[in-house]
C-alpha cells in the first residue's frame, strides 16, 4: 500500500493548511490562503504566504508521533492497509493528539474524532489491569497521537457518575520497567506535596496503571496549545536528550508571557531539584513544555509530568540533559549557580525549594511502607525508590533527612 502523500492541518476546528512530502523528499506545510493568526500551527511557525520546509518533519508535527510499544501496535494495524510512514501514522491518530494541532485527508470536512467513553471507576478498580491494557491497546491506539516509549493511551473517561467525561492518558509498563506505574505514582505524589502544579492522577487499585487527566483540554473540552521543548527548540524527537538545561532556561525565557515568568523559572527550578532528589533520569526536552489558549495568548508553563526513579531500573542512570557540561547527579553548589545565573532567582527563594522539596519527598517517602504491606509485589522497587529518595535528599540538604 502507497504511504500517504498530504494530510490537511488543523488548528482544533479550524483549517490551517496542507502538509505534503515534497519532490525532493523533504516535509513541507503551506497555511490555506486564508489562514489567519488563530490557525498558527505552532509558536515557531507564524502565518505567512512561504512554505515552511524541511527535510524531516516539522518538530511540532512530530511531537505526537507514538513510539515504542504503542507504535508498533499502530504500525501493525495499518501498514497493509494506510502505509506506516510517519504521514500515514498521523493519518489514523490525528483525530486526538496532545495540543491542538489535528490531522486528516486533504478531503475531509473536519478530523475524525472518535466519542467512545469509558468508566475512570472501572479503569481503576479491574482485577486484570494487564488483560485491561491490552483491551484498551487494541481500542485506542489508533485514536492515540501521544509521544513516549512507555506503553500509554488517550481517551476519554467520566469520574464518578458525572455528566460529562474528560480525557485522560493511561499508562501501563513492559517486563523491563516492573511496577513502573506505582513508581511514577509516587514521584509524582512528591511532586505534588512540593506545591508544584501537576494535573489529576490516580494509581489503579492494584497498581497496573497510572492514569493522568490530560492538561491540554480545557473543561469545556477545547484543545488547548502545548509544545514541548523540542518543539521550541526546533529538534527531531530524536533529539530530546541532547540539550542541557540552560537552554530550556533560555527557552523559558524566550517563550512564557512576562508577567508568568518568574513564576515559570521557580517552578522549573523546583522541578529540576527534585529530579535529582528521587533521581528522575528522565526529564528530557519531551518531559517539559509550554501551554496557550491559541497564538497570541499568554503562553505559561505546563504542569509537571511523567517524573520516574529511573535509579530503580538502571542503577547507574545519569539526568537526561547536560547541567554546566554535565551529566551527573550535581551537588548543591551546582544547582545554586544555575538558579542565579541563568533563572535569575533569589538566594532565599533558592533555599526555601530545596526545604519544601526534601520535606514533600521524605514525606511522601513514608507513605511507601504501607503500600508495599498492601502490596507485596511492589517492595523490590519501593525499597529502592526508598532508598534513592534518602540518598538524593541527603546529597543536597545534608544528614539532617536521615531516616
Amino acid at each position: 500500500m502507497a504511504d500517504t502523500p498530504s494530510l490537511a492541518v488543523w488548528a482544533a476546528d479550524n483549517r490551517s493548511g496542507l502538509l505534503a512530502r515534497g519532490p525532493r523528499k523533504e516535509y513541507v506545510f503551506a497555511y490555506s490562503p486564508d489562514a489567519g493568526p488563530d490557525v498558527q500551527v505552532s509558536l515557531t511557525m507564524p502565518v505567512r504566504l512561504e512554505s515552511w520546509a524541511s527535510r524531516d518533519l516539522h518538530p511540532v508535527f512530530q511531537m505526537n508521533l507514538p513510539e515504542g510499544a504503542l507504535l508498533e501496535a499502530i504500525r501493525r494495524a495499518i501498514a497493509k492497509v494506510v502505509g506506516e510512514d510517519d504521514l500515514s501514522i498521523l493519518r489514523v491518530t490525528g483525530g486526538n493528539q496532545v495540543g491542538r494541532n489535528r490531522f486528516s485527508l486533504p478531503a475531509d470536512e473536519s478530523p475524525q474524532v472518535a466519542e467512545t467513553q469509558e468508566s475512570l471507576d472501572e479503569l481503576l478498580t479491574y482485577p486484570d489491569t494487564r488483560e485491561l491494557f491490552h483491551e484498551l491497546v487494541a481500542r485506542y491506539a489508533l485514536r492515540s497521537g501521544i509521544s513516549g516509549v512507555q506503553p500509554k493511551v488517550l481517551l476519554e473517561a467520566s469520574h464518578r457518575g458525572a455528566l460529562t467525561s474528560s480525557g485522560y492518558i493511561v499508562k501501563s509498563w513492559g517486563t523491563d520497567y516492573p511496577c513502573l506505574a506505582a513508581n511514577e505514582y509516587f514521584c509524582m505524589t512528591a511532586v505534588k506535596r512540593a506545591g508544584l502544579p501537576t494535573p489529576e492522577f490516580f494509581l489503579s487499585d492494584n497498581g497496573g496503571l497510572f492514569i493522568m487527566r490530560r492538561f491540554d483540554v480545557s473543561a469545556g473540552g477545547t484543545p488547548i496549545g502545548f509544545e514541548d521543548m523540542c518543539s521550541l527548540q526546533a529538534l527531531g524527537t530524536a533529539q530530546k536528550y541532547s540539550g542541557s538545561y540552560e537552554r530550556v532556561a533560555k527557552s523559558i525565557r524566550d517563550f512564557v508571557s512576562g508577567d508568568r515568568l518568574m513564576e515559570a523559572r521557580e517552578r522549573f527550578f523546583a522541578t529540576l531539584v527534585l529530579s535529582v532528589m528521587v533521581r528522575n533520569g528522565d526529564a528530557h526536552l519531551k518531559n517539559f513544555g509550554v501551554l496557550y489558549a491559541k497564538p497570541g495568548s499568554p503562553v505559561e508553563l505546563a504542569p509537571v509530568y511523567d517524573v520516574v526513579t529511573t535509579t530503580t531500573y538502571i542503577i547507574n542512570d545519569v539526568p537526561a540533559l547536560t547541567l554546566a557540561g554535565t551529566k551527573k547527579w550535581w551537588p548543591r553548589k551546582t544547582l545554586e549557580r544555575f538558579a542565579v545565573t541563568h533563572l535569575s532567582l533569589p538566594v532565599k527563594k533558592i533555599s526555601d525549594t530545596f526545604t519544601r522539596a526534601a520535606e514533600a519527598v521524605m514525606e511522601t517517602r513514608a507513605t511507601i511502607p504501607a503500600y508495599i504491606s498492601d502490596h507485596p509485589e511492589f517492595r523490590e522497587i519501593g525499597e529502592r525508590v526508598m532508598g534513592q529518595w534518602e540518598q538524593g535528599v541527603r546529597e543536597l540538604t545534608g544528614p539532617v533527612w536521615a531516616i
